[in-house]
């Protein structure tokens, strides 16, 4: 099942005769996508609209489309991007809501999915475990486990788009006495629907996104909600509709009026995370001063929003229509800054003496980090450590030949990187086959630069596994920017021959001749 990219006819996909020919036994694809979330569905329009002689398939381990927005079922799920910038561009959002609900995320992702035919090439409880890159082919072997069994596919290029969290579970301490405790204790990861909220009193434990979007949906359905946080986060508010929208719809066409939504959005996050580091006492004031505005004399922004930290040295939360501050200044919801000494029957004990009576705990205390799925990633039959290789450009690592991985942004929308990755993985797919080339990989030239952690955040969830990711050197290829401007200029215009993308021939060895 050979392909040609449509504006090159002539240039067959593997450079040569004979290399790449997919093995006995195993189905082959041009392009083999991991994962069938908001990432998957996007890469896939990428690789159908700039690719279209080529084939591909989706390979998703859960039953469904959707990822993190089909996984994540607690109240109130939703996300804290504006959906002119989570939402694709080549798909423009047109609800009201800019910040919107986790099930009408899901419902765009899949009308997305089927309005251009990549609901077909979605493969359903696929689970990748295993994939082998050989050299002598310039193939990777991509093994999976279905209800039927093993399967084996191959293909030329692989794309990662399975976030970067464990899917099996999320993150919970060890907390002192949990055994003792006569209620019920659940993740958010893990809600289900026999979770009962009717009239109980309801302790979350958290400080970050997912317990400032639980907090005040809690709120419609409990006896009384409990914020337990050890420390504060900055949390902000912005109205759900954007202001701007209804003006710009009504005097602009609808695409161009999401253009200029989306670019206000994204010049406007820019500028916020700058002034986080050039300015940050400038603006950790602004937010503490904004916060006690929503509370008003009821609660004090200091110390229940005002973090030890500078802004965005963790995640700066987003709330719509002050929905959290809302809950606590009528009195729906509490918040207390302290730390757990242990729970008992009756609820949990803090380190102050205070006792917080309660019926569910929720505990919204971060999520498992997890590499590319917990994929296994075999190099010409070596097991690849992940953590010794080097990010590039965001996308892609240092020896690692046709393959890339979709990591968005901390500090603006997931989908604006995702969205520059797919198209610069395309790029490079074009360039590979307009020069015959087998196989394109960024390598060093000289020493590699002094390892740095591939993210540059100090919240909890991250340095418990940062470890386990690849490393980022000081300064572009090998640097991960944390700014769409200037990627969107460097991915996806500037130069592919950088000095460090290596486009190269198969190197066929006797085994893969056979």
């Amino acid at each position: 099942m050979r392909g040609t990219y449509a504006g090159d006819r002539d240039a067959p996909l593997a450079g040569r005769a004979g290399v790449g020919q997919a093995r006995a036994m195993s189905e082959h694809f041009d392009v083999l996508i991991i994962g069938a979330g908001l990432s998957g569905i996007g890469a896939a329009y990428h690789v159908q609209d700039k690719l279209p002689g080529l084939t591909y398939a989706i390979l998703e381990g859960r039953e469904r489309m959707g990822g993190t927005w089909d996984l994540f079922r607690y109240p109130g799920v939703r996300s804290d991007s504006d959906m002119y910038t989570l939402g694709y561009p080549f798909r423009p959002w047109m609800g009201d809501e800019a910040i919107t609900s986790g099930a009408s995320i899901l419902a765009y992702i899949e009308e997305t999915a089927k309005a251009y035919g990549i609901d077909e090439k979605i493969r359903y409880e696929t689970r990748v475990r295993r994939v082998s890159w050989s050299s002598g082919d310039a193939l990777w072997t991509v093994e999976a486990d279905t209800p039927g069994g093993p399967v084996t596919l191959t293909c030329r290029y692989l794309l990662s788009c399975c976030g970067y969290y464990d899917y099996e579970g999320g993150y919970t301490p060890d907390f002192p006495g949990a055994e003792d405790f006569g209620g019920e204790i659940v993740h958010p990861q893990d809600w289900h629907d026999g979770v009962e909220t009717e009239g109980k009193r309801i302790v979350v434990i958290g400080s970050g996104a997912t317990a400032v979007t639980l907090v005040p949906a809690l709120t419609q359905t409990a006896a009384h909600v409990t914020m337990l946080q050890r420390t504060p986060t900055y949390v902000a508010s912005r109205p759900a509709k954007d202001e701007l929208s209804a003006i710009a719809r009504r005097f602009l066409p609808g695409p161009l009026a999401h253009g200029v939504l989306r670019a206000k959005n994204v010049l406007m996050s820019i500028y916020i995370y700058q002034l986080s580091r050039k300015k940050p006492q400038k603006l950790r004031r602004y937010l503490i001063d904004e916060a006690q505005k929503r509370l008003g004399d009821e609660v004090q922004a200091d110390p229940h929003f005002a973090p030890p930290y500078d802004p965005w040295d963790q995640r700066l939360c987003l709330v719509p229509d002050d929905d959290l501050f809302e809950a606590l200044r009528g009195g729906s919801a509490s918040i207390v800054t302290d730390q757990i000494e242990r729970f008992d029957e009756a609820g949990i004990l803090l380190e102050s003496g205070q006792h917080l009576d309660a019926d569910l705990v929720v505990s919204a205390t971060g999520l498992k980090l997890l590499p590319f799925g917990g994929i296994e990633i075999v190099l010409d039959g070596a097991p690849l450590d992940l953590a010794s290789t080097y990010n590039y450009k965001g996308m892609m690592f240092s020896g690692v030949p046709n393959f890339a991985a979709c990591f968005g942004y901390t500090n603006a929308s997931w989908t604006l990187k995702i969205d520059l990755t797919a198209r610069a993985f395309c790029r490079l797919i074009r360039a590979a086959m307009r020069r015959g080339a087998d196989s394109f990989v960024p390598r060093f030239d000289g020493e590699p630069p002094a390892p740095q952690p591939l993210l540059d955040f100090a919240s909890g969830y991250v340095q418990r596994d940062i470890h386990r990711f690849p490393r980022q050197g000081p300064q572009r290829p090998w640097r991960n920017h944390q700014n769409y401007v200037a990627d969107a200029l460097d991915i996806g215009l500037g130069r592919i021959d950088d000095g460090v993308m290596r486009f190269e021939r198969a190197r066929k060895t006797e085994e893969s001749a056979a």
